[in-house]
């Protein structure tokens, strides 16, 4: 796990990153400067609960591809969730948060995910434990608002003009964040890389 002083707004983004691109880094980009965060930490995943691990590349190499992409200071890339057997989101949370005392988190995720973010294993906790902050995505766009989670929270949505304090705030808060847009997708990759 990345070390994060007292103090510090630390973005947590997560995913299996496979592979890791040009999207996943703009993502990320956009997190540092709309959120003000001190650091960002580019959690690679052992795997998505919710995904076949068939095609899943080996944990090394898509670490080794993250850190080739996350050209930015500020973004530490991690594998520490495969060191402490965690396979859910809620888990990985409550371990960060238990470490790091003082530290203000935000968990980031694109909008394409908030989609399913009803199936993730509690995720009622995951938006109590730290704010969220969603990032725009092709396609994405407008289904966010008929999510389950956006209706359930609606009451804690932040205007996206106070994304910069959210970090600080006291969880549940969440925004949406507007943004460029990659049209990149893992699963796209693969399928190209699969027909040569």
């Amino acid at each position: 796990m990345p070390h994060a002083e007292k103090g510090l707004a630390v973005g947590l983004f997560g995913g299996s990153f496979n592979p890791p691109h040009a999207g996943h880094a703009l993502v990320a980009e956009i997190a540092l400067r709309r959120l003000a965060l001190d650091q960002l930490w580019w959690m690679v995943t052992p795997g998505n609960p919710l995904k076949s691990t068939g095609e899943l590349a080996p944990l090394g190499d898509r670490l080794l591809q993250s850190e080739q992409i996350a050209k930015n200071p500020k973004i530490k890339v991690t594998a520490f969730e495969a060191a402490h057997h965690i396979r859910f989101t809620a888990d990985t949370l409550e371990l960060v948060k238990a470490r790091n005392p003082g530290v203000d988190f935000v968990w980031i995720m694109g909008a394409d995910s908030l989609r399913d973010f009803h199936r993730w294993q509690r995720w009622r906790q995951i938006v109590m434990t730290f704010p969220i902050a969603v990032i725009d995505r092709p396609g994405a766009t407008l289904s966010f608002l008929s999510s389950v989670v956006a209706k359930t929270f609606d009451y804690a949505r932040v205007d996206e003009g106070d994304a910069p304090r959210l970090a600080r705030m006291k969880a549940p808060a969440w925004t949406f964040i507007h943004g460029p847009r990659s049209s990149l997708s893992s699963s796209a990759i693969r399928r190209s890389a699969k027909e040569g």
